[in-house]
């Protein structure tokens, strides 16, 4: 069966064993050198989905990972100039804590520090794994996001306190009104439509593909870096990867 036939897993099914990633996956963890994706995956996980190797056989799985940047200039879920020597992409939940304090705390001094001179560029991916409301999430924020707030949304979504107040749909058309989406008809239209879904597959697809499991999860140039880390681990890997270009 093909990744795009497969249906998201259900989160209200009984626990089962961990995700299995394929030997391609696996290989490509060890020639990387990553220990695990896995930083803050939540108490269930999903059997049904086996992760897929982003590289075929006789491709190096870096430059694998490193060709999933998109560096699509209309990209209404990224920041940073599409040309950026370095990409970092994040694989993130609205629900989860852990990325909630990546938002906060980290990703604001790597804008400050590496987008604004040029340097980075970051592309966000939905990867909802809370259920129901985190998919509802992943979707307003990307209705946000087709009015040029998405970046607005993010940072009233993953303020201090906002997920213990729930996604049901008044509180996203209430963080819709903060982040300041000038049209909160089309905002509710866009979150239910057929655009939003076949996005917020395409991310997860995209992330189950290639091995992640938990959030947040990130790849700069291609390493892959698992869980909020300290701020100075995501400048040395900046670094490096600068480096390496």
């Amino acid at each position: 069966m093909s990744s795009s036939s497969r249906k998201p897993a259900s989160r209200k099914t009984p626990a089962r064993k961990p995700l299995l990633i394929s030997a391609g996956v696996a290989v490509a963890a060890i020639t990387l050198g990553l220990v695990s994706w896995q930083a803050t995956a939540p108490a269930e996980k999903d059997s049904g989905r086996s992760g897929a190797s982003a590289a075929t056989p006789g491709t190096d799985p870096a430059a694998a990972l490193k060709a999933l940047a998109r560096r699509d200039s209309g990209d209404k879920l990224a920041v940073g100039r599409a040309d950026a020597p370095v990409v970092l992409i994040e694989y993130s939940d609205f629900k989860c804590g852990y990325c909630g304090k990546f938002a906060r705390d980290t990703e604001p001094e790597l804008v400050k520090k590496y987008v604004q001179d040029g340097t980075l560029r970051i592309e966000w991916r939905n990867f909802p794994i809370f259920g129901a409301d985190s998919e509802a999430a992943a979707k307003a924020a990307w209705a946000a996001g087709q009015q040029d707030r998405f970046q607005q949304f993010h940072a009233a979504a993953y303020a201090e306190g906002s997920k213990e107040k729930g996604f049901g749909a008044a509180r996203l058309e209430e963080l819709a009104r903060q982040a300041g989406v000038p049209d909160p008809e089309k905002f509710k239209q866009d979150a239910a439509g057929e655009g939003a879904t076949a996005a917020l597959r395409k991310d997860q697809e995209e992330g189950y593909r290639i091995g992640v499991q938990s959030t947040p999860s990130f790849l700069i140039n291609g390493t892959p870096i698992a869980g909020a880390q300290p701020l100075d681990a995501f400048m040395a890997a900046i670094a490096k990867a600068k480096a390496a270009k």
